[in-house]
C-alpha cells in the first residue's frame, strides 16, 4: 500500500533528509586515507543524535551499525570495520536519521585521495542515471519509467545496473510502496501522484550486474570483483513535479565543489 503525504508530513521528512544530507557532508571531510569506517560510523552516530534524532540504520532489521559503509566491489550493506581507508578506494556510504516519527535515507560515494579516471567516471555516470531517474518521478508516469531513464543512461555507458536490490517509498517506515528497481520498462508498474515519496538508489557495477552476498547475510558484492557505486536521494512529488527532500550541497561545500545539478528540482 502506498502513503500519500500530506505537504506537512512531506516538510517533516525534509528535516529527516536534510540531517542525512549534514551528516554525510560532516563526514566529506573525514573520508581520507588512514581514517577507518568505523571512526566515521561513531561520528556519524554522535552528529545524528547532536541533531535531535535517531540514527535510522542502528537496529534495523537488527543492523548493528548507523551506517551502511562499502568500499570498492561492495555495492551496499558492508559493515563499518576498524580497517583504515586507503588512497585510491571508493566508499558508498549510506545513512539514515528518523525524526518526528519519519525517516530520511541518502547515500553517496566518495573518492578517498586520488581515485583512477575510469573509477570517476563510474561514480559520475551513477550519480547522473541518479536524476534521469528522478526526472521521471512525476504525477501520471510509472514505476517503470524511472528504472527505464536509470537503465538506459547507465548501460549506454557499458555498466551493469544491479537487479535484485531497489529504491524505495520513504515515510514512517523505512521501506515503503512502491518498490522502485533501477530497471523496467516504460508505462509499467504504479503510477505516481502527488504526495508520493521515494528514495531513488541506482546502485551501477562497472563490469557485470551480478552480485553475491556474503556470509553476514548483508554485505553485497559485485560477482566479478570490478568497483560499484551508489547514489540516492529523497524525493516528494509536489504540483506534480519530482521536489528533493535531500541534497549532496553539504558534501560539496566539505569538498569545496560548484555544482547546479539539483536546482530543477527545487521549489521555485
Amino acid at each position: 500500500m502506498i502513503h500519500i503525504k500530506t505537504l506537512e508530513e512531506i516538510e517533516l521528512m525534509r528535516e529527516s533528509a536534510l540531517i542525512v544530507s549534514k551528516t554525510l557532508g560532516m563526514l566529506a571531510k573525514e573520508v581520507k586515507p588512514g581514517v577507518s569506517t568505523l571512526q566515521l560510523d561513531k561520528l556519524a552516530e554522535d552528529f545524528i543524535r547532536s541533531e535531535g534524532a535517531i540514527p535510522g540504520f542502528l537496529g534495523l532489521y537488527d543492523f548493528p551499525n548507523t551506517l551502511c559503509m562499502s568500499p570498492n566491489a561492495q555495492v551496499v550493506h558492508g559493515f563499518p570495520t576498524d580497517e583504515p581507508l586507503v588512497d585510491g578506494d571508493i566508499i558508498s556510504i549510506d545513512c539514515g536519521a528518523l525524526k518526528n516519527g519519519f525517516y530520511g535515507d541518502h547515500a553517496y560515494t566518495f573518492e578517498v585521495g586520488e581515485v583512477d579516471p575510469e573509477t570517476k567516471k563510474l561514480l559520475d555516470v551513477t550519480k547522473q542515471s541518479l536524476y534521469e531517474g528522478i526526472r521521471e518521478f512525476k504525477a501520471g508516469n510509472r514505476v517503470g519509467d524511472v528504472g527505464f531513464a536509470i537503465q538506459q543512461y547507465a548501460e549506454k555507458h557499458g555498466y551493469g545496473v544491479v537487479r535484485e536490490l531497489v529504491g524505495h517509498g520513504l515515510g514512517r517506515k523505512m521501506h515503503e510502496d512502491p518498490e522502485m528497481p533501477n530497471y523496467g520498462k516504460r508505462g509499467r508498474g504504479k503510477k505516481f501522484a502527488n504526495g508520493m515519496v521515494v528514495a531513488i538508489e541506482p546502485m551501477i557495477n562497472m563490469g557485470t550486474h551480478q552480485i553475491n552476498q556474503l556470509k553476514d547475510g548483508w554485505t553485497i558484492l559485485t560477482r566479478d570483483g570490478k568497483p560499484s557505486a551508489h547514489f540516492e536521494h529523497d524525493v516528494a512529488i509536489v504540483n506534480g513535479k519530482p521536489e528533493l527532500l535531500s541534497t549532496f550541497q553539504y558534501i560539496y561545500e566539505a569538498l569545496g565543489i560548484s555544482s547546479n545539478e539539483e536546482d530543477e528540482f527545487r521549489a521555485k
